[in-house]
């Protein structure tokens, strides 16, 4: 444990990755309950960001990635011109072994303790039906039913934005922003990508997809047969004639290696942290490759669970999730007249939004 805290420390105080105004670690043994609450700023808002359930290999992953996670919604949420700073949780397990109501209600308690601080809602491994349970214990849960006063599924609006973006991209790079006769990559057609892959299609894009889950390939091929499908995502971004690369599953997927051997002119999907280490986003501006920060693309969901705490409106929601295209038309503006990667220009206008409200 002095590792995991010399570590996390480490990453508060000294790293450029840091500044977080807060980390709670939640432990409730009758439940199984382990769960890491990172809280990296509440300059715009309370901190505002999902519940992660995952089988993280260590204690010392899953403080990592909720820290990088909650940093990422910082940037998200500002963006996304949301009234909320950045936060994350995860929870340490498999969720298809050990959860239960127990727990998610233990854990529930953990987010009310911090008084509104933090705003939940569903993420990997957590469902609409999770945040129901969740919300027996605590007011600040998001994501939640219809049934019970929530906005439903965020994938919806999600999948929704990452498409505005991938419009925005295709302007950008084409002049056009249809993908009529584009070629997409979709990596991950679970929760968010099988509703891109739809979107995808009424455009009248050719769609080829991976996903690790067998059930969630099927589910579009029964549908679509006209749908390509890559046998990992090693062969999917070497596909030749690949137009747009749309991540759409865990983080860090653009690294060294796969930029080397990636065929799309575009890169824009609905995965968090995509760039897997910094200078990620200059290799791909060295390759001619255009990337749509996830961050950008991907908040119609945040858009979503936001809207829920002041009385849920859907088509007001798509309205908000719509001008992600006019934002990253202008992240790309930033990118060529500050001569910098579009992540960077993003990251500028979102630390600009966030000092300005310090200042207040």
């Amino acid at each position: 444990m002095t590792d995991l805290t010399d570590g996390v420390l480490r990453t508060l105080f000294h790293s450029e990755q840091g500044g977080h105004e807060q980390v709670v670690l939640c432990q409730d043994r009758a439940s199984g309950l382990k769960a890491v609450i990172a809280i990296h700023s509440t300059a715009l808002g309370p901190a505002l960001g999902g519940t992660r359930f995952y089988p993280y290999v260590s204690e010392e992953e899953a403080v990592a990635d909720a820290l990088n996670l909650a940093r990422g919604m910082s940037y998200k949420n500002a963006m996304a011109g949301l009234d909320h700073g950045g936060g994350k949780a995860v929870i340490i397990g498999d969720p298809e072994q050990i959860k239960s109501e127990e727990l998610l209600l233990a854990y529930g308690r953990f987010v009310a303790s911090l008084g509104g601080r933090y705003v939940t809602a569903c993420d990997v491994g957590t469902y609409v039906a999770d945040m129901d349970v969740v919300a027996r214990e605590c007011r600040w849960a998001t994501g939640r039913s219809p049934e019970n006063g929530g906005a439903g599924d965020s994938s919806v609006l999600t999948a929704f934005g990452v498409f505005q973006g991938m419009r925005a991209s295709a302007q950008h790079v084409w002049g056009d922003p249809t993908l009529r006769g584009r070629k997409v990559g979709v990596a991950g057609v679970g929760k968010v990508g099988h509703y891109l892959v739809e979107h995808l299609l009424s455009d009248g894009a050719e769609v080829v997809i991976t996903d690790v889950r067998e059930e969630s390939v099927r589910r579009i091929t029964d549908k679509h047969p006209g749908v390509a499908v890559a046998t990992d995502t090693e062969a999917l971004i070497r596909t030749k004639g690949l137009d747009i690369y749309a991540p759409c599953a865990l983080g860090g997927a653009l690294n060294d290696e796969s930029i080397a051997v990636l065929t799309a002119k575009v890169v824009c999907g609905a995965a968090n942290n995509q760039l897997a280490h910094p200078g990620v986003e200059k290799d791909l501006a060295d390759r001619s490759i255009l990337y749509a920060p996830d961050y950008v693309v991907n908040a119609g969901g945040v858009i979503q669970v936001a809207d829920e705490l002041h009385g849920f409106d859907f088509d007001r929601c798509r309205a908000k999730a719509s001008k992600i295209f006019d934002t990253t038309l202008a992240i790309f503006a930033r990118a060529k007249d500050d001569g910098i990667p579009p992540a960077a220009a993003a990251d500028r206008i979102a630390e600009q939004r966030m000092a300005e409200a310090r200042r207040r």
